[in-house]
């Protein structure tokens, strides 16, 4: 199983928003719960992310299926 932690840039590369809609979304339980790394470093789990983006994919596919 992959235990790579992403920091905030990498996580913006793969969900395009701003860091604000990003800071939002987590309080409000839309996007997963960052892992403090250390005093001043924050990350996210891989796996986690990687679920949001296929999560994602599939709500798309879902609204396209249903337009058709």
């Amino acid at each position: 199983m992959n235990k790579r932690f992403l920091r905030l840039p990498e996580v913006l590369e793969r969900i395009p928003v701003s860091k604000s809609t990003w800071w939002a979304g987590i309080r409000q339980g839309r996007f997963p719960k960052s892992v403090k790394l250390g005093p001043r470093t924050t990350a996210w789990r891989e796996t986690d992310i990687d679920a949001l983006c296929n999560q994602g994919q599939g709500e798309a596919k879902t609204a396209d299926s249903a337009e058709g």
